[in-house]
């Protein structure tokens, strides 16, 4: 354990301990404690330190400082003892490099093949700047000086608990992993007949490869582009039963005739005699406007919060405004499933 001091930054911060000796006497002060608010540090829950160090009183007096700037310290006095409290699960660990027994490089090995991702911060005294960085090599977040500020220190927690978050988060796919490429997609013209479009949409009900894994690809729409590939709209399953549908059905019904029940031969032989007048029809008679589009670097929960907001079922994925393919519900179903199985 190296020599250590308060030292203040001079605008009314707590500082680390200061080790003081006098007459073959040592003894310990505080300098200039203010409590600075723990908001100051992007702290949206308690931090959990694990303090190392073999300095009995350098730790005690370092955990009530960092309690006062609102972090749950853990205290361990040896490399061994720190390797217990990692079943505690801290979020940060501060090291002492220079103790005796399992030192602070031999620590800092442990910790690194247990826990990969744990920021580690280490302490170094004057003279030992090599063995510092050697640490960075080893896997160190960062080192600090003693004697070292308060805030610094502070600050440095923080920093590295966030970094220990980002590398905790799993690498989530963007739009483009999951999409279904427009070459994979069912395309037709706006002048081409319906019936035309309700063939190709059967052919899309099968099984097969697509964005490197089985799924089922039953668009159950068909994009309609113009001759320069353009997304000029929509057909999908819904236009096509709404396309369906007698114009007298839809005219509102007066008051008096709203438990009106047609008989049976009212029905018959209606779905089939209207089916057959709409395959006559262009797409562009019935589609619907285009879909909304996504840029195909957009996270996946972008587009399942834009399908929600809008009550849409796919998106249409751009590059470089270039439409480049289609996401689905389904294929987010896929994701959500894929996810859970992992």
């Amino acid at each position: 354990m190296e020599p250590f001091e308060f030292t203040s930054n001079g605008g009314g911060g707590e500082a680390l301990p200061r080790r003081v000796k006098r007459r073959n006497a040592t003894f310990y002060e505080v300098i200039n404690i203010v409590h600075p608010k723990k908001e100051a540090y992007g702290m949206s829950d308690t931090i959990k330190v694990l303090m190392v160090d073999d300095e009995e009183q350098f730790r005690e007096t370092t955990k009530k400082l960092l309690k006062r700037r609102g972090f749950e310290t853990l205290l361990a006095g040896s490399g061994e003892e720190a390797i217990d409290k990692l079943e505690e699960n801290p979020d940060v660990v501060i090291l002492d490099i220079k103790m005796p027994g399992m030192d602070g490089h031999q620590a800092l090995k442990e910790i690194k093949e247990r826990f990969p991702d744990l920021p580690v911060i280490m302490l170094t005294g004057h003279g030992a700047m090599p063995s510092a960085r050697e640490a960075l090599v080893e896997g160190a977040f960062d080192y600090l000086s003693k004697p070292c500020d308060m805030d610094l220190l502070a600050s440095k927690i923080s920093e590295a608990y966030r970094h220990g978050k980002r590398a905790e988060a799993p690498e989530e796919k963007n739009v483009a992993d999951v999409m279904i490429p427009i070459e994979e997609y069912t395309t037709l013209n706006g002048d081409q007949a319906v019936s035309e479009a309700i063939f190709q949409l059967k052919e899309s009900f099968v099984s097969k490869v697509s964005t490197s894994r089985i799924m089922e690809t039953g668009h159950r729409s068909v994009l309609v582009l113009d001759k320069n590939e353009r997304v000029q709209g929509i057909l999908a399953i819904k236009d096509l039963l709404e396309g369906i549908m007698p114009a007298y059905l839809s005219v509102p019904k007066p008051s008096m005739a709203d438990s009106i029940r047609y008989s049976p031969m009212f029905w018959r032989g209606m779905f089939t005699r209207e089916v057959k007048e709409l395959a006559k029809k262009n797409i562009k008679d019935i589609m619907s406007p285009p879909p909304l589009m996504i840029d195909c670097e957009s996270n996946i929960m972008e587009a399942a919060g834009m399908m929600i907001e809008n009550s849409v079922r796919r998106l249409a994925v751009m590059r470089l405004g270039e439409l480049v393919g289609v996401i689905r519900e389904q294929d987010l179903f896929f994701e959500m499933e894929e996810i859970l199985r992992e």
